[in-house]
């Protein structure tokens, strides 16, 4: 089933949604650049808040290509053909999206099931803790030395993520200006 049934009008909708994508990639780059650049001065805000930049741009490029609504699916998968995106792409997972976006009702969940009065948030630390970690106390945690985010245990390669970011917008240069 095609997204748009009208020929000119299919055409333009694929260039605005590629269009979409190629700013939601360069706002990813940017916040990946100032997520490098906090390196230096340490400002835990900013590495929380480029994180998040990313993730949300990430999860932007991944409705566009993977849209959760039936309806929609047409556009996706023609979108996907057009810029030869595999069904296996790291984009098509949102979980760690989902855990920042909803993470209101992480915690309410985690407070719901959990004895524990260890709670442990927003680490930004390559080190292992030299008292053991318990990965489910470990809420949110970022190794910028390996670019890996944690979410309670579960591992994210924010490079990967990047990385595809990038290689989608090269491919976006067929269609429009990038």
């Amino acid at each position: 089933m095609n997204f748009v049934d009208n020929g000119s009008q299919k055409a333009l909708a694929e260039m605005v949604f590629i269009g979409e994508i190629v700013l939601q990639s360069k706002i990813a780059e940017l916040a990946a650049k100032r997520l490098s650049a906090s390196k230096e001065s340490f400002d835990q805000i900013e590495v929380w808040s480029s994180i998040q930049s990313i993730l949300v741009a990430a999860g932007n490029v991944s409705k566009i290509l993977w849209p959760q609504k039936e309806k929609y699916a047409g556009r996706g998968e023609r979108l996907r053909e057009l810029l030869k995106v595999s069904e296996d792409n790291i984009l098509f997972d949102r979980k760690f999206r989902n855990h920042f976006e909803h993470y209101d009702e992480r915690i309410e969940d985690w407070f719901k099931k959990q004895s524990s009065a260890v709670y442990s948030d927003l680490a930004v630390d390559p080190f292992k803790s030299i008292w053991g970690n318990v990965p489910t106390n470990q809420h949110r945690a970022y190794d910028p030395l390996t670019q890996t985010l944690t979410f309670r245990g579960e591992s994210f390669d924010l490079a990967a993520v990047l990385t595809e970011l990038k290689e989608i917008r090269i491919k976006c240069s067929d269609f429009v200006l990038t």
